[in-house]
């Protein structure tokens, strides 16, 4: 009995209890396979662990091959309704900016306005700015900020072509300032139960790889 419960992953990491019903078990392993063939791990707040790692302005982003994605969604209508939540990817047949448009907003009403932030460890790649482009041409009522730690490949002529692209068609793009690493930590990190939040701890050169990078952007644009 020991080693068959072993086999079977336990119900307790999608927050269902263990004894979860069998048919619900089922239910789910189902739905499992029809999602694509990477995951994409929601979550209400991501572990300190990778913000501090993964967030970090450093110039050389060796190993920091992930994006996280953090979003705020607004979509304003009769009323508006605001949520929140992140993204990551977890396997490079999507990205995580991909991911947003493919299931958090798979599609726009027409007669609703959406003002969307992201918060981005990276800039995106040529494919996912693409992507962007062409959704905020179709889409007009949409309006997307992306405030972003590092620029990615931003040395490449096909990216710069790519993130001129993605502000014409109405994208703001800007480098995350101390202040924007402070609002993450606070709203979209996981903060140690019991404990009081923790204050964000800025590193050393935030400051400077933020002008740095900023320097870097307004020449691209």
């Amino acid at each position: 009995k020991m080693a068959e419960k072993q086999e079977e992953p336990s119900n307790t990491q999608n927050g269902e209890p263990d004894n979860a019903e069998e048919g619900e078990g089922k239910k789910k392993k189902l739905k499992r396979e029809d999602l694509p063939p990477f995951e994409i791990v929601t979550g209400e707040r991501l572990p300190a662990i990778f913000f501090k790692f993964q967030f970090r302005n450093v110039e050389y982003s060796s190993g920091r091959n992930k994006t996280f994605l953090c979003y705020v969604v607004e979509t304003q209508g009769k009323e508006s309704v605001t949520s929140r939540g992140y993204l990551e990817d977890e396997h490079a047949a999507a990205h995580a900016e991909m991911a947003f448009f493919n299931t958090i907003l798979p599609k726009c009403e027409s007669s609703l306005r959406y003002n969307i932030t992201w918060y981005v460890s990276s800039s995106p790649c040529v494919t996912c700015a693409d992507r962007i482009t062409e959704t905020l041409k179709k889409n007009k009522n949409l309006h997307l900020t992306i405030m972003v730690g590092r620029l990615f490949m931003w040395e490449e002529p096909e990216m710069q072509a790519a993130l001129k692209k993605m502000k014409s068609a109405g994208c703001k793009l800007r480098i995350m300032k101390p202040q924007d690493f402070e609002y993450v930590w606070q709203n979209f990190v996981e903060q140690e139960e019991g404990e009081e939040a923790k204050a964000f701890v800025p590193w050393e050169d935030i400051q400077e790889n933020f002008h740095y990078y900023e320097e870097k952007l307004a020449e691209i644009l």
